[in-house]
């Protein structure tokens, strides 16, 4: 051996992996404050509450293109199987519980995730037997038309203005 000593990749220094500037400046309260008001979080609720509309609206649309209830209440049965467990989740991530410390974060969603799609399979499961005279296409045309607000409240999420200094 030529005298070298192997290391494993834990006992690498931060030297080591190239990162020489070690200058980490903790923010103020004063730019924290800035930081939060320039990109607010946006709350789950908004999320369930544009998915309820968007339910509202398909079942709404299967009504007047059909004219049959049971393709409305398919159609909104579909929309329920997001929102429902949505609501949940929403409930269990903004609980005390969840924000007791970030490990109880990690678990608390895990958790309330899988809640959620045992939840929305059971709902899709017993769609035969709630709704009566059941329309396969427009229960899914619910749910899935539901499931994409996600990407539309993404653009719409609040924002505050960038001439705003305090």
């Amino acid at each position: 051996m030529t005298g070298l000593a192997v290391r494993s990749p834990v006992q690498l220094s931060v030297q080591d992996m190239g990162a020489e500037d070690t200058d980490f400046k903790p923010l103020t309260h004063e730019e924290a404050q800035k930081l939060r008001e320039a990109s607010p979080s946006l709350s789950p609720w908004w999320v369930v509450a544009g998915q309820l509309a968007v339910g509202v609206v398909v079942a709404g649309i299967a009504w007047a293109v059909t004219r049959r209830s049971s393709v409305a209440w398919s159609a909104f049965y579909g929309a329920l199987t997001v929102v429902i467990p949505a609501a949940l989740f929403a409930r269990g991530l903004t609980s005390k519980v969840s924000s007791m410390n970030p490990g109880a974060a990690v678990f608390g969603f895990f958790l309330w995730e899988l809640v959620k799609m045992g939840l929305t399979v059971a709902m899709l499961f017993m769609a035969p037997r709630l709704i009566e005279n059941l329309s396969w296409p427009a229960l899914l045309a619910g749910l899935i038309l539901t499931m994409k607000v996600y990407w539309g409240v993404l653009w719409f999420k609040p924002r505050r203005s960038a001439t705003r200094q305090t």
